[in-house]
């Protein structure tokens, strides 16, 4: 008793003891032998999930819905004899194949191992569970825009065969961005790319995109396409992708849009509608390359065809050339012999048919002096009934048009005073200019510079520090 209240454990009886198997046995027995836990739905989240060797293995994990941490593990496994089923039929029913991140709905048994310990069986995998909020609501909007016909509008938007001037949104400092300027780089063609910086995952997602989007737009002539990059990650962040708002924005921009969004196993709705969908950035870089490799191609076979059916019209005419020079010296003589005779039938002719021809011209002369005479009374008078008629058409038309053309200056006027630059400016926007010209980059202003801020009332004129 004294031992146990100061806190030691008596010496074990001789024989007493049991060995540490001995002891991991009985619990196997009670664990494995438990009704309760064979064959039990559970809904739980993979982590650490691989493939080693005819099996598979990871952790499942419950985490606080409030804190994220987690509250729960266990060691999990597949046995070959159930994975190729549940892969399979995984696979089928969300075109994915099951890996880390996914919170998934299983069928599991408890199992424990006197020399592994404790872990669960997972016996099968229920895909509808998987597909989860976050592929309903992907597929909600996706429906939207099918429903509201946009859903492939950007598809349809005819890519340039040579892009080369391209916008890009992604995170500066990322470095799935500095991969696709380094395959453009290498790629030995010119590209002309630029970075509107926006986040690539968090909340600021969606806004910042959005962002970059208008301002791209605002000079859309000058860019062929545009490019959204992302490089690896959790699965989780390409969520802020599959929403609305972005998704309409992508649909209906008036531009080709490029994305390489996450790896090949990732899909976002932007996958779906944008013109263009690449594994991941640096695809995204070669795709262009080759796009631009291919109109080289194109080019070069074009100039070659030119240059063969040049070379072939010279030779055809060369020689038609020479067949005509031959000619000349046999054809010549033969030519001036048959025109001289032509002339003498000519020249016979014309006598005979002078002398019928005046007869018959005076014939018609006399008979025409007499219609005139007859028939001018009757025209003047016919002509100033008709003159009476159209004067006052004539006045009423000329009114009519002068109204139509007063409209239609008006409405020139109207569209005029809407594309004119001050409406721009009054709805918020300004135009910063050095020395008369517009600033399309802050790296166009130094420490110093002088710069002119135009706004819908006036200039205010500024120094950058």
């Amino acid at each position: 008793m004294d031992n146990e209240l100061n806190g030691t454990i008596p010496p074990a009886a001789a024989g007493s003891h049991i060995t540490l198997s001995e002891f991991t046995r009985r619990i196997s027995e009670r664990i494995n032998a438990q009704p309760g836990l064979t064959d039990v739905m559970v809904v739980a989240e993979l982590s650490d999930f691989a493939y080693k060797g005819a099996h598979a293995y990871g952790q499942l994990l419950e985490k606080d819905p409030a804190t994220g941490k987690t509250i729960a593990s266990i060691r999990a496994t597949i046995w070959n004899s159930d994975l190729r089923r549940i892969t399979a039929n995984f696979l089928a029913a969300t075109g994915r194949n099951i890996e880390t991140g996914m919170k998934v709905l299983l069928r599991l048994t408890a199992n424990h191992s006197p020399q592994f310990g404790l872990s669960a069986n997972i016996r099968d995998i229920d895909p509808s569970y998987t597909l989860g909020d976050m592929e309903r609501i992907r597929r909600e909007i996706l429906g939207k825009l099918a429903a509201e016909g946009i859903y492939d509008a950007n598809k349809r938007l005819q890519l340039p065969p040579a892009p080369q001037r391209i916008a890009v949104i992604s995170s500066a400092g990322a470095a799935g961005y500095g991969d696709f300027v380094n395959q453009l780089d290498g790629s030995g063609f010119k590209f002309y790319p630029l970075l509107y910086p926006a986040s690539m995952q968090g909340e600021r997602t969606v806004p910042t995109v959005l962002d970059a989007l208008d301002r791209i737009e605002m000079a859309t002539d000058f860019w062929d396409c545009v490019v959204i990059i992302r490089g690896g990650g959790a699965s989780a962040d390409l969520n802020w992708f599959d929403n609305i708002n972005l998704a309409r924005r992508v649909a209906t921009f008036p531009l080709p849009i490029i994305v390489g969004i996450g790896h090949e196993r990732d899909n976002t709705v932007l996958d779906y509608i944008a013109n263009t969908r690449c594994k991941t950035p640096t695809a995204v870089a070669a795709f262009l390359a080759d796009r631009l490799a291919t109109a080289e191609t194109y080019a070069e076979d074009l100039t070659r065809r030119i240059l063969e059916h040049t070379q072939s019209a010279l030779n055809g005419e060369s020689q038609r050339l020479a067949h005509l020079a031959a000619m000349v010296p046999i054809v010549g003589p033969r030519r001036l012999e048959a025109e001289a005779a032509r002339l003498d039938r000519l020249q016979a002719q014309v006598g005979q048919t002078a002398s019928a021809g005046l007869v018959r011209a005076e014939r018609r002369l006399t008979e025409f002096t007499s219609a005139i005479g007859r028939g001018a009374g009757v025209t003047l008078t016919r002509a100033a009934s008709r003159l009476d008629t159209i004067l006052p058409m004539l006045r009423q038309g000329a009114a009519t048009r002068f109204m139509r053309e007063a409209d239609r200056l008006n409405s020139i006027k109207s569209l005029i005073d809407v594309l004119n630059p001050q409406a721009t400016l009054r709805r918020g926007y300004s135009i910063t200019r050095v020395g008369g010209r517009a600033v399309r980059s802050a790296a166009q202003l130094p420490s110093g510079t002088e710069i002119q801020t135009v706004l819908p009332d006036g200039t205010v004129t500024s120094t950058v520090k």
